[in-house]
């Protein structure tokens, strides 16, 4: 049931730990885009962070109130052609499920989590076609309000080398600067700061090297607005002169408020030390003496993402091929179960409410890697799988379906783990769950291995029964799947569901 579609406008919407974006274009000729729209409003989600990582109900309300202003523009575009990510600050804060419930309301469409690497792909991505980059290798660097991302990546791929460090121009605005005192100590103290954080990547990304650096986001755009307007340096550039100049005049002024920079915005200059600190500290530590500045970023990236899952070029279908590649998993055997599976799941997709192509989807990629912790042990095999999937850098993915991928290869055999059908977004937990039913008997179906058709089943489910009907006399002849199917009933039964099979 993987539908075909033809895409026409698209939208993508970036929950950042500063601003909130959203960016609407039209796909033109060749898979490129045109932007009909952009939106942009400063919410400051990670200020809202207290020390034990709970986002503050006002900080959650400035966001609310933007998302349903952003929700009003969305409305006559179909669900598939959206999408809508969430970055540092909600992958720290802890009450981020209840949050996401709330924004996904007020956006009137469901927003994804997702991990820093996936952050950075997205970001090589969006600035990579905004620049129309040929082979030659470079480093991307975006600095966010919660996190900076670097990539070193060759033409327009994803980026070969990607890093995501926790320091953004908010967080560091409130560490180092938090009575808004601007002084040569406060900022040589936070471009320190910045410099032990890069500790980690200096000498792999200095040896790996590259031919051109190339900056993207607010921040960075700010820094060359300003420096450009100074007569620093030329539009679009930043010089690591024009930088060290930009810190100088700042640490004069002696405080925030004091900042009076044509090209700087109000409402950015009370994070903007921050953002300067940590330029200049990456600057520093990987010897940059000159950054392009990009226009594209992670939405643009995200849009980019989307034409491919339209396409059904969908990046995460790779990865899926990749890992079933690199753990060595049997090819032969995970495509019996994928199509046993996704066969089972087309006969009641209407009945249980599984007919989005992102259910489909999230079975058969299952389906393909269900086995992948046999690499590591046979025993417990299933809840290696799914550490393995859980924790690995997963391109494409965003966290939430990293979640239900673990989930559903570890719910694969054996009892049902409720405790982490729990952990999913209370959204997912029915679909989730009732994929890993159709995923299990599928694996119990294919046990033999046999390149043996399977007999000619019918398959029919009320909300919690399944039946399974089988040729006369078949189950007789199979014992070893009887007594299986007999098992799998009180399996199944814990869960609150009835297998019948005769």
């Amino acid at each position: 049931m993987l539908s075909q579609r033809h895409p026409d406008t698209l939208a993508a919407i970036d929950l950042g730990s500063n601003s909130f974006h959203m960016i609407i274009a039209r796909v033109v000729r060749e898979g490129q885009l045109q932007v009909l729209d952009r939106l942009r409003e400063m919410v400051q989600l990670a200020s809202g962070l207290d020390n034990d990582k709970h986002l503050s109900e006002a900080a959650q309300e400035r966001a609310l109130s933007c998302l349903a202003r952003f929700g009003q523009r969305l409305r006559n575009l179909p669900p598939w052609a959206i999408r809508a990510v969430g970055t540092n600050t909600l992958r720290q804060a802890r009450n981020a499920d209840e949050f996401l419930k709330r924004a996904s309301t007020a956006l009137g469409h469901p927003i994804e989590i997702i991990a820093g690497d996936e952050e950075a792909r997205l970001i090589y991505l969006g600035v990579s076609h905004a620049l129309d980059f040929d082979d030659a290798r470079r480093l991307v660097v975006d600095i966010g309000g919660g996190s900076t991302e670097f990539i070193i990546g060759e033409g327009a791929e994803e980026g070969r080398y990607r890093e995501s460090i926790e320091m953004g121009c908010v967080y560091y605005s409130r560490r180092f600067f938090p009575k808004g005192i601007l002084n040569e100590a406060s900022m040589q103290q936070a471009e320190i700061g910045a410099r032990t954080m890069l500790q980690d990547i200096e000498q792999q990304f200095r040896h790996l090297g590259w031919e051109e650096a190339i900056g993207a986001s607010g921040t960075i755009r700010a820094v060359a607005r300003v420096v450009a307007a100074q007569g620093w340096c030329g539009s679009g550039t930043i010089t690591a002169a024009s930088l060290k100049a930009l810190a100088h005049l700042m640490a004069e002024t002696g405080h925030v408020k004091q900042l009076k920079l044509e090209g700087l915005s109000p409402e950015r200059g009370p994070v903007f030390p921050g953002g300067v600190a940590i330029l200049k500290g990456i600057f520093e530590s990987l010897g940059i003496d000159r950054m392009t500045v990009s226009d594209g970023a992670l939405r643009e990236g995200l849009l980019y993402d989307l034409i491919g899952r339209i396409r059904h070029e969908d990046v995460r279908s790779r990865t899926v091929a990749d890992l079933a590649q690199r753990y060595h998993v049997d090819q032969s055997h995970a495509s019996r179960v994928k199509e046993t599976a996704l066969a089972l799941l087309e006969g009641v997709a209407s009945t249980w409410e599984l007919e989005e192509e992102e259910h489909f989807l999230s079975l058969q990629w299952a389906a393909i890697l269900h086995e992948v912790g046999l690499a590591l042990s046979h025993g417990q095999y299933h809840k290696h799988g799914a550490y393995l999937l859980a924790y690995s850098d997963l391109p494409g993915f965003s966290q939430q379906e990293q979640q239900v991928l673990a989930f559903l290869v570890r719910g694969h055999r054996r009892k049902l783990p409720a405790a982490k059908l729990k952990r999913l977004p209370e959204d997912l937990r029915q679909p989730t769950l009732r994929l890993c039913l159709l995923l299990r008997l599928a694996v119990l179906l294919n046990r033999n291995r046999s390149s043996t058709a399977l007999p000619h089943l019918i398959f029919k489910v009320d909300q919690n029964t399944l039946k399974l009907k089988f040729p006369e006399g078949w189950l007789v002849q199979h014992p070893l799947t009887e007594a299986d199917l007999v098992q799998e009933a009180s399996y199944v039964k814990a869960a609150g569901y009835r297998l019948k099979a005769k």
